[in-house]
């Protein structure tokens, strides 16, 4: 039985790659992912496939090929953390996947910091807006956020403070993670608005 195997290509850096997702990569006769990472793993002998803003496509696509033959799909960060593994599980029974886990940025980043995540509540930003109680000031909770343009290093501090979070609280902006241009700027979300603008990051906050 042909499968789908979503691979994790971590947070940029092929070197925060795990083996098996490379090997995968290397072997797959289709290949599936976004045009950065079909730039950057696909061979001239593979057949592939952008993921772009037509995602029935790429269904239908993959669809077609799995009648023949397995199908890597790449997919940044960890497949399990805001991926397209949601799609093509609606989309394909489980049986027909299997996963291969990567480094997610959120990972990256608490470990840049040096901070332990099992207490933190990761939330996204991305595209999304939480519940207005996913964002209340409480004592001790560690915060998480994947970000956009929107939702950035100056519009969530407004929205946390706005929701009872003290001015002093102290947030990290972690930008372009595992790039060679990597930046971890450390403030509170009272002075957040004196730091250029940072989107598509992570924000970790805590007391």
């Amino acid at each position: 039985m042909n499968r789908i195997i979503v691979a994790g290509i971590g947070p940029g850096n092929p070197e925060y790659m795990v083996p098996a997702a490379l090997t995968a990569i290397k072997n797959a006769r289709v290949l599936v992912g976004g045009s950065r990472a079909l730039t950057q793993f696909a061979g001239e002998n593979q057949l592939t496939m952008a993921v772009k803003s037509d995602i029935k496509a790429v269904m239908e696509f993959i669809r077609h090929q799995l009648m023949k033959q397995d199908v890597v799909v790449m997919v940044s960060g960890d497949p399990g953390y805001y991926s397209l593994l949601d799609s093509l599980r609606r989309e394909f029974p489980e049986t027909r996947i299997s996963v291969i886990p990567g480094i997610s940025s959120m990972q990256l980043a608490f470990s840049r910091l040096s901070l332990p995540w099992h207490d933190a509540e990761l939330l996204s930003m991305h595209g999304r807006e939480p519940a207005p109680e996913k964002l209340r000031y409480s004592s001790g909770r560690i915060l998480g956020f994947l970000t956009d343009g929107k939702n950035n290093s100056r519009t969530v501090p407004e929205k946390l403070m706005a929701a009872g979070w003290p001015e002093g609280t102290r947030m990290f902006i972690c930008s372009r993670l595992s790039y060679d241009d990597e930046e971890i700027i450390a403030t509170t979300l009272g002075k957040a608005s004196d730091v250029r603008e940072y989107t598509h990051c992570i924000l970790v906050v805590m007391e």
